[in-house]
């Protein structure tokens, strides 16, 4: 297996190419420091126990000295000071270079936004990291290029084929760096340490206010009983007590949900807007996604195995893995994903959508005959009804599977692309 750069160190060297300040957000153990150290030539780290109590006296007296060193200059976990944002955002308008000054890293939101009183527009340039994708883990052969289809190149692979197990294994692993390598019981092992931290500590201490983990770990579970599904407040209460009993209220899942979201646990998909020929009633409600399919695992503790047993559960989970790489591939093409759903139960799985307009139809499937036909005829439906005299026509239609060794363009113009064969 080759171990391949992050797509985000290209980013990185883009942003800093283009702003006096970039912020690297995503959550903790994703390789935010490390892609930032790699291109820093000077750094404090905020949260270094040997030094945090001298950075903090700084921070109240001499701010302007943390931002002293060779640039650019990595300021890491950079929300425990919120006043930093402020003093960034002020010696970038001061100094004579306006480029590359800093590098800011966070692994949650700030608890507090009252120290900050400008937005950054201008000044900061924004990157979000995730877990790594199957290419960057070296797990894809990357022989299809997303940007390439958009470009109309027609996916062509034969690379080597993903089983139902290796990807049982690769979705409950996770995409987090340090698990990348190990033998398959310690990789495992850290998304579930990952959940325990979530539960026992970052979920209070994002914002100083307490929280339970007992009812954390709850949530989590219902969240991933329904992740790849726009259910409401009320559904996920009502999946907590109906199966497990509860004195919390929507208002504190509410609160909870909040907070995973600021610690990067949950980032949720908004729904797409196409214009239709129709009138037919677009949802518009978010999609539930965790930032990665181990935490979905983990939340629930089922392994590999379980997976393997529990098809329609593996579908979800399996989902959930494929939108973290194609928001990873469409962030280095400079475009989102979305989800689309109306009415009358018409579906898209993802909508990789570009800021030049293009964008693309994507249905996710396990595998198997009879699933990709049902994805392709999911994609034409919803083609067929877009207005393309109002917008572009997609650049390309695909069903991304997990399991399959070709890619290829059927007949009816639909792409299949294995996820082990695609890149950005």
């Amino acid at each position: 297996m080759e171990y391949r750069k992050r797509i985000a160190d290209k980013l990185l060297k883009e942003q800093l190419e283009a702003s006096g300040a970039v912020l690297i957000e995503g959550p903790k153990w994703c390789g935010k420091t490390t892609t930032a150290e790699q291109q820093a030539q000077s750094r404090i780290y905020m949260n270094d126990p040997e030094t945090e109590e001298e950075l903090m006296l700084l921070a109240s007296t001499n701010i302007k000295r943390l931002l002293t060193g060779a640039t650019p200059r990595l300021i890491d976990e950079w929300q425990m000071v919120p006043r930093l944002w402020d003093a960034v955002r002020f010696e970038v308008d001061h100094r004579n270079v306006s480029v590359g000054q800093f590098i800011l890293t966070g692994s949650a939101v700030p608890a507090s936004t009252e120290q900050i009183h400008h937005s950054g527009a201008g000044r900061f340039g924004w990157l979000t990291m995730r877990p790594m994708t199957l290419w960057e883990s070296g797990e894809s052969s990357g022989e299809v290029s997303l940007g390439s289809m958009f470009d109309g190149e027609v996916p062509d692979a034969t690379g080597r084929k993903m089983s139902l197990d290796e990807l049982s294994f690769v979705c409950c692993r996770g995409g987090w760096p340090a698990a990348i390598g190990m033998k398959p019981k310690a990789a495992l092992r850290q998304a579930y340490n990952y959940v325990d931290a979530i539960c026992n500590t970052d979920i209070s201490r994002v914002d100083g206010v307490r929280r339970e983990s007992a009812f954390c770990r709850r949530l989590l579970r219902s969240y991933a009983r329904h992740s790849g599904t726009s259910a409401s407040l009320n559904t996920l209460y009502a999946d907590i007590v109906a199966n497990e009993s509860s004195s919390m209220n929507e208002n504190t899942i509410a609160s909870y949900l909040q907070a995973l979201r600021k610690i990067f646990v949950v980032e949720d998909m908004p729904a797409w807007n196409p214009n239709l020929r129709s009138k037919s009633a677009i949802r518009t409600s978010d999609t539930r996604y965790f930032v990665d399919p181990s935490v979905a695992t983990s939340a629930l503790g089922i392994g590999p195995n379980d997976l393997t047993n529990d098809l329609k559960s593996f579908g979800f989970v399996f989902e959930t893995l494929a939108v973290r790489d194609l928001r990873v591939y469409a962030e280095a093409l400079d475009g989102e994903v979305f989800h689309f759903r109306d009415r009358n139960g018409l579906e898209c799985d993802a909508v990789v959508h570009l800021r030049n307009g293009s964008y693309g139809l994507v249905e996710v499937k396990i595998g198997g005959e009879k699933l990709i036909e049902e994805g392709a005829s999911s994609l034409k439906s919803l083609a067929g009804k877009i207005d393309t005299e109002r917008m572009k026509k997609p650049s390309f239609m695909m069903v991304l599977t997990g399991i399959g060794t070709y890619a290829y363009k059927r007949e009816d113009g639909v792409y299949v692309v294995p996820v082990c064969a695609l890149k950005d």
